[in-house]
């Protein structure tokens, strides 16, 4: 499918006839009863409870009812419902990359931040390792679109995701757990408890596991499948209210997971001898070797001649303090926020049976915040004022095995230490019964230290290899910088709102943690900067039957953060570095619709338009180096993005309820790097899911069937190559279904 852009922004306008309140709309079934309208949309986006009619930003709201339905388990099925938001793992089952409208990481270093904030209970997380978290007994998920640094702070310039825990409650016992089993001999299970400990407290126990014993990929060395699931998570949260005004809750919350990662697909780029085509072939793989000679012609994606088992282990525990006071003229918010991160994973980066690029990744993150902020009104004027403080230490050693390649291997070493402050405030202030400015600025200094390298030795030994001497770099690097929001909204009647926004964010500077033979490789990149042009309507249509979210936006983007290739000697490595300048147009289009009782509509567009300005880069050889000109488009970015799903419900006999639901995505062809590489780029593709259920009237069982990925549709969602001779591409999942069982206890 391929659509013009221009004539597309016409056929979306005609969509949004066909737009965020799904989210609300799928708790109906939840409650029991069916209902005609849409129900009211309450959001923190702007740090308050506000109704999404009041926020001037784009926002879609997924409630717990969705992400039960829709089988919302990480970020990447985050993507199946949300239009202009991609999600790409730079290894399978690993290091989910998150773009919003064209806005992402183009990095796989645990010392880089994510382009997109994302928020748990409040707070952030500060290194990129940390971003493959799980969703399991959640209120609701928030994903907001544009650059949030007046509110959200640093590291948000594409938006900002916030996760949001389903918190005890006082006064009342009750309990869900839910069990399933699916294909790949595949168990989960979740469940929660509210206990109530006196009048005013509570405490909410919840946990989840996922056991799989059979992995999608399959070594033909190791003659056994990869891929296999040993999860378990675990949240306790105590909340206590001794009075009306003041409200603590403590969260405690841990993962162990000791599981195995996939592999990508081996492609080859140097023709064999005779061959006058181009390389890679992915049509006739056996026309293109890596220097070594080797192919692989297995069409299966999930087949390969991988030589050594993909083992992960990931350890967390973090603990959440959140406490507000009411003190009748504003309300005073503390959120403190602990993590103590580790991950420990071995990566056949070379996809073959040789041990030419193989990496064994330890991981270790410690982060403290800590937020203060006080809200309240005066005369009409609603405003917000806080301070934030954060520190954070990112450790990685990484041992890497290049033995077939340069005869030596490596140890890729660093440590780094960030520390934030920052101090910020918003206002919102009526200027007629109608019409609200919004304005809020936020002030950062933040201070990065960083001291790493790589250092070669041979095989067996502690001896340098001559030809690469170690890198090291020890070095701090610091920025100031402003934020900024100012906007309109107007409110012609409680059902509409129009707003016009323009807002500037900023993505933290940092240093490269890859594999060097040039301690110049080591250099800082520069901090990135995003300003956000943008106008939208959401409306509550047909007697609220109907809600629509739509916005047209343009970024002009400096110093963007990208991957390029540098040479030293006979190797080519990836490097990170900054292009100056970056445009993006578009428009977000969605629609939820409740035409019949029981029937549920959702619609989402997506539309990109995306240009890189001139870059320099090296080229794959030891002494030429290219300018890139204008014009490439940028990574993960494609021109159009669609989400769409119906469900309808109905009673059947015996008073039962059942309900089908189908929902399919497409997204355009997209390119993976900023070369806008062809062979590094992702086809257009649909993929398609499917559930029906069964529930009892009071919905306090319910059994359910449901299959993801249905037409088993495969595609390349990542795709990388070391500059030289090998490469691989990582797949979508393949077809997954099951049986689920859920029991709510009253």
């Amino acid at each position: 499918m391929k659509i013009d852009f221009r004539g597309s922004l016409a056929f979306g306008a005609s969509v949004s006839a066909l737009a965020a309140a799904f989210a609300c709309a799928a708790e109906t079934p939840d409650a029991g009863a069916k209902t005609t309208s849409v129900s009211e949309v309450v959001v923190t986006a702007e740090r308050t409870q506000e109704n999404i009619l009041k926020v001037g930003v784009n926002v879609t709201a997924i409630s717990a009812g969705q992400l039960r339905q829709s089988r919302i388990a990480n970020a990447t099925d985050l993507a199946t419902i949300v239009p202009n938001f991609d999600v790409k793992t730079n290894i399978p089952g690993l290091q989910q990359i998150m773009t919003v409208r064209g806005v992402g990481l183009d990095d796989f270093s645990s010392t880089n931040n994510s382009s997109v904030g994302v928020y748990v209970d409040d707070v952030f997380l500060a290194s990129f390792a940390e971003m493959d978290f799980g969703m399991y007994d959640l209120s609701r998920v928030e994903v907001l679109k544009g650059p949030q640094g007046t509110l959200y702070g640093r590291n948000s310039t594409a938006g900002a995701i916030n996760i949001i825990s389903a918190p005890p409650t006082l006064g009342k016992f009750y309990a869900d757990a839910s069990a399933g089993y699916g294909n790949y001999e595949n168990f989960q299970a979740d469940g929660d408890v509210n206990i109530p400990l006196g009048e005013t407290a509570a405490l909410r126990l919840s946990a989840q596991t996922d056991q799989q014993e059979r992995g999608y990929w399959f070594s033909t060395v190791l003659d056994r499948d990869l891929g296999r699931q040993n999860v378990f998570r675990e949240r306790g949260q105590l909340l206590w209210e001794p009075t009306s005004k003041l409200k603590v809750q403590l969260k405690l919350e841990g993962e162990e997971n000791h599981s195995e990662i996939g592999v990508g697909k081996f492609f080859g780029t140097i023709p064999v001898p005779g061959y006058a085509g181009s390389c890679p072939n992915f049509s006739a793989p056996a026309n293109c070797v890596d220097f070594l000679g080797y192919t692989d012609t297995n069409p299966n994606p999930f087949v390969g001649a991988w030589n050594h088992p993909a083992p992960l282990k990931t350890d967390v525990f973090n603990a959440t303090l959140h406490a507000t006071y009411d003190m009748g003229w504003a309300q005073l918010t503390s959120i403190t926020g602990y993590i103590d991160f580790s991950r420990d994973f071995y990566i056949d980066a070379d996809a073959s049976p040789a041990t030419i690029s193989e990496f064994d990744q330890h991981d270790f993150v410690k982060q403290f915040s800590q937020e203060f902020h006080l809200n309240g009104e005066v005369g009409g004027v609603q405003w917000l004022v806080g301070a934030y403080y954060s520190w954070d230490e990112v450790k990685s050693r990484t041992p890497g095995y290049l033995t077939d390649f340069l005869g030596a291997d490596v140890f890729i070493h660093s440590d780094q230490e960030t520390q934030s402050e920052a101090v910020f405030g918003q206002v919102k202030w009526p200027i007629t019964d109608t019409v609200t400015l919004v304005a809020g600025l936020r002030g950062t200094h933040e201070e990065r230290s960083y001291a790493g390298g790589s250092i070669f030795y041979v095989s067996g030994t502690n001896i340098l290899d001559p030809y690469f001497p170690a890198t090291y770099l020890a070095d701090t690097i610091s920025d100031e910088n402003l934020s900024w929001h100012a906007g309109l909204n107007w409110n012609p009647d409680p059902r509409n709102l129009l707003y016009f926004s323009a807002a500037e964010s900023t993505k933290s500077g940092g240093f490269f943690n890859g594999i060097t033979t040039s301690s110049a490789a080591l250099a800082p990149y520069k901090p990135e900067h995003l300003t956000d042009f943008e106008v939208g309507w959401k409306s509550q249509l047909f007697g609220r039957a109907l809600m629509l979210d739509s916005s047209l936006f343009y970024y002009d983007y400096h110093d963007y953060q990208a991957q390029t290739f540098t040479n030293v000697g006979p190797v080519s490595l990836i490097k990170l570095a900054n292009i100056h300048e970056a445009q993006i147009y578009g428009a977000d289009l969605a629609l939820d619709w409740i035409p019949l009782e029981g029937l549920t509509l959702h619609g989402g567009l997506g539309l990109l338009h995306s240009r890189l300005g001139a870059f320099a880069y090296t080229a794959a050889c030891a002494t030429c180096s290219q300018l890139q000109p204008a014009g490439n488009k940028m990574p993960d970015a494609p021109d159009v993005s669609f989400e769409g799903l119906i469900r309808y419900e109905h009673t059947l006999s015996a008073g039962l309820v059942g309900a089908v639901q189908f929902s399919a995505h497409y997204e355009d062809f997209n390119y993976k790097e900023s070369l806008n590489t062809p062979f590094l780029s992702s086809p257009a593709a649909w993929i398609m899911d499917a559930r029906a259920s069964v529930a009892t009237p009071d919905r306090g069982w319910e059994i359910a069937v449901w299959v993801k990925n249905l037409a088993n549709h495969l595609y390349p969602i990542q795709a990388a190559d070391d500059g030289d001779s090998i490469g691989y591409r990582m797949f979508n999942n393949p077809r997954t279904y099951g049986v689920t069982l859920t029991h709510h206890f009253y």
